[in-house]
């Protein structure tokens, strides 16, 4: 009987043949993978756009490259499904990461969900999902949200939690700052 709750209480945890899996209620969303070091992020940013500017700019392949850090390659193979490649350094560990993303929950121009993974060989990877919002503000701007969990792996989580959350918000603050300067420049035109 004891057995039966202990495997009970074990899915309901996600847990699926001793690796844990980030779903989406979108089943092709889905990821199996094993534990790494968890990275937690939430965050909001004020933007001088209306939200369905927002919106747009962050479904746009080509502005997504721009902003993030390191991104090489960004290719969008359908509405909710992209490929990237992204070079990043970690402390000491330099390394190049292909990855996939799906966005998932979509509630167009207010919510949506990535669901994403990347592997770095040796050095890594990098599972993960990231709840965003966007709503209007009185003024006419944007007020985005988000929460992001990610498990990272491999040499470069050997480098400790430390180093991997000081690096995360520091991608995650790089990001943010291209993409409102991306959006200023656009509204100028």
């Amino acid at each position: 009987m004891d057995g039966g709750r202990h495997a009970e209480r074990r899915s309901s945890r996600g847990s699926l043949h001793g690796k844990s899996a980030l779903t989406c209620p979108v089943s092709r969303c889905s990821f199996q993978h094993k534990k790494g070091i968890p990275v937690e992020i939430r965050d909001e940013h004020r933007i001088d756009a209306p939200v369905e500017k927002v919106w747009a700019a962050l479904n746009d392949p080509e502005v997504l490259q721009i902003c993030i850090p390191g991104c090489e390659r960004l290719e969008k193979s359908t509405d909710t499904d992209m490929s990237a490649t992204v070079v990043l350094k970690v402390g000491p560990i330099k390394a190049r990461f292909e990855g996939s993303v799906q966005l998932c929950d979509l509630n167009p121009p207010c919510s949506y969900t990535i669901v994403g993974e990347g592997k770095g060989g040796v050095a890594g990877f990098a599972k993960g999902s990231a709840d965003v919002t966007l709503t209007e503000q009185a003024d006419g701007g944007t007020l985005l949200r988000y929460n992001v969990k990610v498990d990272i792996g491999g040499k470069i989580a050997q480098l400790g939690s430390r180093l991997i959350d000081s690096t995360a918000r520091k991608l995650s603050a790089q990001f943010f700052s291209k993409f409102v300067s991306s959006l200023d420049k656009e509204t100028a035109f």
